[in-house]
């Protein structure tokens, strides 16, 4: 097994979050993993950006070559379009469709969209929204978009779930119960 994610957004949106998670859960699936961060500017509400490599042989870079991503996960869809060249013809794309109005010039939403949408393997979903509807508050939202890449990341969901607990569970049972219910509402959506 080996894929090569690479993790978008903005500052403050919870991607680092996201490869915590993931690299809990891959550890307890036995993987190799190596990560690479590119905090930007983040405290601005920035690009923040990683690199995440999870395999069952040993993994000797921490980046991802241009055209060997298998999948990006982005809060942001103008971000997600940002690594667009680093994916693999093949790989997947798992965004928001909403975006972090964060600039001035920001591109028509529309535009964004139809470029994700023109990638055959996509899913484009309004993770505020989800996040919502499971009862969870805005700052979930991360943890809806990593529900919906389950199925493309290779990792068991149980194990999945399991890393959510170990990784919220300093912060109380009422919050690892929010992160969970996220998770599940993103992952039903995209294993419809």
């Amino acid at each position: 097994m080996k894929k090569d994610i690479i993790l978008a957004g903005v500052g403050g949106q919870g991607i680092l979050s996201i490869a915590t998670v993931i690299g809990e859960a891959a550890l307890n699936e036995g993987l190799f993993l190596k990560q690479a961060e590119v905090h930007g500017m983040s405290q601005r509400g920035g690009d923040v950006q990683s690199n995440l490599r999870l395999s069952s042989e040993p993994i000797h870079s921490d980046l991802i070559a241009k055209g060997g991503a298998d999948l990006i996960i982005s809060l942001e869809p103008m971000e997600a379009l940002r690594y667009i060249s680093y994916l693999k013809p093949e790989g997947w794309i798992v965004s928001s469709s909403v975006p972090f109005l964060n600039i001035p010039n920001y591109p028509k939403i529309e535009d964004v969209l139809s470029h994700i949408r023109a990638h055959k393997n996509h899913v484009l979903l309004d993770v505020d929204a989800l996040a919502k509807e499971a009862g969870a508050p805005a700052q979930a939202a991360n943890m809806v978009l990593l529900g919906a890449a389950i199925p493309m990341l290779g990792i068991d969901h149980d194990k999945m779930i399991a890393g959510v607990q170990r990784v919220f569970a300093r912060k109380g049972e009422s919050v690892v119960n929010t992160n969970i219910a996220a998770v599940e509402a993103g992952y039903h959506v995209s294993a419809q």
